[in-house]
């Protein structure tokens, strides 16, 4: 399998945010990059994981009920 690496400009598209976002996640070392001598590329496989990372899940009644000890 290839992997495909994105320049900053493409990461930003690709998670639909800005590119000050990208480069804060790069300059704090929130997420995996490379770097080609100047230049940093960011891994799809990487933004994907990262944004699966941050993936929260809805609450329900029978999760509220199961966190606090309650039957469903």
């Amino acid at each position: 399998m290839e992997a495909k690496y994105l320049n900053v400009q493409q990461a930003a598209e690709y998670l639909n945010t800005s590119v000050r976002f990208i480069r804060r996640l790069v300059a704090e070392r929130r997420i995996a990059f490379h770097k080609a001598g100047s230049h940093v590329r960011l891994a799809v496989a990487d933004l994907d994981a990262f944004m699966q990372a941050g993936r929260v899940e809805p609450i329900t009644r029978s999760s509220v009920l199961r966190d606090l000890g309650g039957a469903a």
